[in-house]
């Protein structure tokens, strides 16, 4: 009798519901990737600010520009919304939970860039970028430790495997020495901040959207770096046109594009997937140098991509246990 019910078992992954599932979990796949993308040109477009900036006033006005970008579009949108009934319903509610939680975000992000951006004055680019690229792991330790997660030995593997392939694809730009041991030092805290506002952020998606998010933390990591720049350097905005081109596209394509296809997909996918799938990133700025700059890639940076892909493919969720997000929220 048993045996009967067994040719029936993959139907059930042919229903409607199952096949919504399947598809939004593929957008969120893509949306994600997008995300990685921009985000991949996060260090070329610091390297180019800190022509004229200190790292701090990078940060600075990349929160600013990018603060007045989302504020002019929240406005546009409550404007043509104001005598609908929907603008009325998706008015939010703050308890003193949603603002210190929001705080935290802000400041762990601003101190993720600071640090980051730190780093990449004191070391090399591929140092800063390899120990960056830890960020998996402490997301991990950080949530297991503090927010009692778990995390199935499928992951585990996965993140594994891809943090190897990401450690393949610097080793040959490594540069260990006493020189370096202060940027890799804030490489290494960025990834500890990284961590921690990944996790806040995931906490926060499950009542806010991604818009809203992003621009309370663009907001308020203008008004935590303002007064540390003001005390730590001495020029405050770019001097050039290249300088401002480098501002303008860290705060649109870095902050408002990349940083909010990933807080959206926070709602889809835990935070620690979405750590492991940051490892694309230095894929993706290896390939674009090869492509645009035809830096050479030798057989062991293609060898340690497939690994980065393999990691993130094993530590995927299984079919249906991904979280499902609603376009737009």
């Amino acid at each position: 009798m048993k045996t009967e019910l067994k040719p029936s078992q993959p139907q059930i992954e042919q229903t409607p519901g199952a096949i919504a599932q399947r598809l939004q979990g593929s957008i969120g796949l893509i949306s994600l990737f997008l995300a990685i993308l921009a985000l991949s040109f996060a260090a070329i477009f610091i390297r180019l600010s800190e022509r004229e900036l200190g790292p701090v006033a990078t940060i600075f006005n990349r929160f600013w520009v990018a603060t007045v970008i989302l504020g002019l579009g929240n406005l546009f949108k409550t404007l043509s919304e104001r005598h609908s009934h929907d603008s009325f319903l998706q008015k939010q509610h703050y308890t003193s939970s949603d603002l210190v939680l929001l705080l935290a975000m802000s400041v762990f992000f601003s101190s993720t860039l600071i640090s980051w951006a730190w780093s990449l004055t004191q070391t090399s680019v591929a140092n800063s970028n390899l120990l960056h690229n830890v960020t998996p792991l402490f997301t991990t330790v950080i949530g297991w430790l503090f927010l009692s997660q778990s995390f199935d030995g499928r992951f585990l593997i996965g993140m594994v495997v891809a943090i190897s392939g990401s450690i393949l694809i610097g080793l040959g730009d490594l540069h260990i020495g006493s020189d370096n041991f202060t940027g890799d030092s804030l490489a290494i805290l960025s990834a500890v901040f990284s961590a921690a506002n990944l996790l806040t952020v995931e906490k926060l998606r499950a009542k806010f959207s991604a818009t809203t998010i992003l621009l309370w933390c663009s907001f308020l990591g203008t008004v935590l770096t303002f007064p540390i720049v003001l005390l730590t350097e001495d020029v405050l905005f770019p001097s050039s046109w290249a300088g401002w081109l480098a501002i303008i596209a860290q705060a649109v394509v870095c902050q408002i594009v990349g940083q909010s296809l990933q807080a959206y997909n926070l709602k889809g996918f835990s935070s620690g997937f979405v750590a492991v799938f940051l490892l694309v990133d230095p894929v993706i700025t290896a390939i674009l140098a090869w492509i645009i700059f035809s830096e050479e890639l030798s057989l062991l940076n293609w060898l340690a991509f497939s690994v980065v892909l393999a990691g993130i493919y094993i530590a995927k969720p299984r079919q249906g246990t991904e979280k499902i997000t609603p376009l737009g929220s």
